[in-house]
C-alpha cells in the first residue's frame, strides 16, 4: 500500500528512474560505513537484505565495492517511468536467513527497524544497529549498538558463543 502510494506521487509529478537516480547519485555511505565493511568481508561472509530495488540501490553499492545484496526489482517503462515493482518473495529477509541456515551456516543478522525483525529473530544472533528507541524498547533481545566499534564487537561476541 505505501510503495502503490509512492509510485502515485511520482506519476502525479511526472517523476523518472533517471530523477531519482540523479538524487540518488549523491548519496553516500554513512561515515566509517565502508571501512566497516572491509572488515566485515574480510572476516565473515557477507549478505545484505535490503527491502531496496536493484535499481536504487545500484550507486551506494558501487560506492561500497560491491557487496552482495539481495534486494526487489522495479518494472520501469519505456518512457523511464517506474510502472510497479516486483518484491522478490514476501517476507524476503526473513525467509533468506532461514534458507541460510538450511544451508547450515550460522546467521548473525543485523537491523534497524520493524521490517527487520523477523529477520533478526530467524537469525542465530540478532542485532540492532542505530535503532531508533521504540524498536530497541519492542524489542529487548536484540544486543543493542550505536558506533561501529560497539556492532564489530557485537558481531565477535556473537561469532564466538556460535562457535566462529
Amino acid at each position: 500500500e505505501l510503495m502503490q502510494g509512492r509510485l502515485k506521487i511520482l506519476n502525479e509529478n511526472n517523476l523518472k528512474l533517471s530523477d531519482i537516480e540523479k538524487v540518488i547519485g549523491g548519496i553516500g555511505p554513512l561515515p566509517g560505513a565502508k571501512k566497516f565493511l572491509s572488515w566485515l568481508e574480510s572476516e565473515f561472509q557477507v549478505i545484505i537484505l535490503s527491502d531496496t530495488f536493484n535499481q536504487f540501490a545500484g550507486p551506494l553499492m558501487a560506492q561500497l565495492d560491491f557487496p552482495t545484496l539481495f534486494c526487489h526489482d522495479l518494472i520501469v517503462d519505456e518512457t523511464g517511468k517506474i510502472a510497479d515493482y516486483r518484491l522478490r518473495i514476501p517476507d524476503a529477509k526473513t525467509k533468506a536467513v532461514a534458507a541460510l541456515k538450511k544451508l547450515n551456516l550460522k546467521v548473525i543478522a543485523a537491523g534497524d527497524s520493524y521490517n527487520d525483525t523477523g529477520m533478526l529473530k530467524e537469525a542465530d544472533a540478532g542485532i540492532l544497529f542505530r535503532a531508533p528507541d521504540k524498536v530497541v524498547k519492542e524489542f529487548p533481545q536484540f544486543t543493542v549498538t550505536q558506533t561501529y566499534e560497539e556492532f564489530k564487537a557485537a558481531i565477535l561476541e556473537a561469532s564466538h558463543k556460535l562457535g566462529g
